[in-house]
């Protein structure tokens, strides 16, 4: 009887841990340690789960005193699996079609180079042949990004550098983004509002153009996960505009914005799913929000979508990929480049 009553009590936890694991909103777990980091890893995690499911069937076959035991772990297993590789798929695999750019069209790259470690030439070269009108760049540092800016403009690519650094000591601490002036002129706010660690860069247009914002909240280490939340709010209420991109290195998932999102409507007046404030991820909307930015050491499958673009309704998304061809020059990110269309 009391092996009964351990064995039930034992499959119940299980159950409702795989539930906290699977799905953490449902207990509004999703920006806390530990389970911040578990469900960044959906991918991992159902791989994970499929080989324990395994296991335990394997286990259920051998051991006939426990085999309803270990029957019923395998099936809460693969139920758990399951159910990660169903999130992932409703967000999408997709490689990411683009349409031919058209006088409204805002190309966007974003790639946190580890502090300038491709090197120049091989963020020109990206630079270049995504033919980038903005291009967020985390853990930059200014003259880095001056030199890759220079260096487009002599290859006729009309891009300006803006850079937001909290010291000189570590690369980390800094945010470059490029902004073509085919969009106009831009300001980088000088305000003490700012993400806390590492710093955001929050350009502003003097004339008609879109606000853009270069994001680098802190990553939730157990150390940092209340600024990390308080990063996320900001950046949140950085897409409380009607004409707003976001781009960089977010250190959250899709599932780490949900209750961030503020009710906005497109330009046609219906209600239009957020993400981040009023703003919608453009790897969500393409179809590819389950292909992994970091790390470069595992497949896009296997890793986590930290990396983003996104914009608010007033931008239609017409093209996204997550880039996997550079995956050997130095950083442990992938870039990632989005197309952006005016709506309407």
């Amino acid at each position: 009887m009391i092996r009964r009553v351990l064995a039930a009590m034992t499959v119940l936890a299980l159950a409702t841990g795989l539930l906290a694991l699977a799905w953490p909103q449902l207990l509004g777990l999703h920006r806390t340690s530990p389970l911040v980091q578990v469900v960044a890893l959906r991918g991992a995690s159902a791989a994970v789960g499929l080989v324990l499911a395994v296991l335990a069937t394997v286990i259920a076959l051998l051991a006939v005193g426990a085999r309803r035991f270990f029957a019923t772990i395998a099936i809460l297993l693969l139920v758990f699996s399951g159910l990660q590789a169903a999130v992932l798929a409703s967000r999408g695999f997709g490689a990411g079609g683009f349409e031919t750019p058209g006088g409204t069209t805002v190309t966007v790259l974003s790639w946190n180079t580890l502090g300038d470690a491709p090197g120049v030439d091989a963020v020109t070269e990206l630079v270049l042949e995504t033919g980038a009108d903005v291009v967020a760049l985390p853990e930059t540092t200014a003259g880095f990004a001056q030199e890759v800016a220079r260096r487009a403009r002599a290859a006729g690519s009309p891009l300006v550098s803006y850079t937001v650094a909290y010291d000189e000591i570590s690369k980390a601490r800094s945010t470059s983004v490029l902004i073509s002036t085919d969009l106009g002129s831009y300001v980088v706010g000088t305000g003490r509002s700012n993400t806390s660690v590492l710093p955001s860069v929050v350009a502003v247009p003097t004339g008609t153009g879109p606000t853009i914002v270069a994001a680098h909240p802190v990553a939730p280490l157990p150390q940092y996960v209340g600024e990390w939340r308080s990063d996320l709010a900001w950046l949140a209420a950085q897409c409380a505009g009607e004409d707003v991109i976001l781009a960089g290195d977010f250190n959250a998932t899709l599932d780490h914005f949900v209750g961030l999102e503020t009710a906005a409507t497109d330009v046609t007046g219906a209600t239009t799913r957020t993400e981040l404030g009023r703003c919608r991820d453009a790897a969500r909307e393409a179809g590819a929000g389950a292909l992994g930015t970091w790390p470069t050491g595992v497949p896009p499958i296997l890793g986590t979508a930290i990396d983003h673009v996104l914009a608010t309704p007033s931008w239609r998304v017409s093209g996204f990929r997550v880039l996997t061809d550079r995956d050997e020059q130095g950083s442990d990110h992938r870039p990632v480049l989005a197309q952006l269309t005016r709506a309407g």
